[in-house]
């Protein structure tokens, strides 16, 4: 029996074989993960139709800005593996620990004097807003 290749095994050759078989039959791209696939360029104009109102960006739940939104994902990233509840201070030495940036460190330096039991009471006391629950 004749292979296609003398540099590779069977089951490789095979393998490769599959991975390039969409190419050869339907002109496209075989890739699974999207991350792979390269991004389309938007068509001339469409950012201009993507216009929202400040506050109301998709994604942004109703009662927070996109602003408070990015703080707090700050807040929960440095501070996720902090022990809860804790105090300011507790929560300065962790953000000191685990060298957070000094973003993170002047809000939390900023925080009133009391115990947190998460990053939402902490974002609420920075005036972050809190977002609206829907039921």
């Amino acid at each position: 029996m004749e292979r296609g290749s003398d540099k590779h095994n069977p089951r490789l050759d095979d393998q490769q074989k599959h991975e390039t078989e969409g190419l050869i039959r339907g002109g496209g791209t075989t890739h699974a993960e999207e991350w792979k696939q390269p991004e389309a360029m938007p068509a001339s104009g469409e950012e201009s139709l993507r216009s929202y109102p400040p506050g109301h960006e998709p994604g942004v739940p109703e009662g927070i800005t996109q602003r408070g939104v990015d703080v707090r994902s700050d807040l929960a990233k440095w501070l996720s593996d902090a022990h809860w509840p804790a105090s300011k201070e507790e929560l300065i030495r962790h953000a000191e620990r685990v060298d957070a940036p000094d973003q993170v460190s002047d809000l939390l330096e900023s925080l009133p004097e009391r115990r947190y039991a998460n990053v939402a009471e902490m974002a609420k006391a920075l005036g972050l807003g809190v977002e609206k629950r829907r039921w």
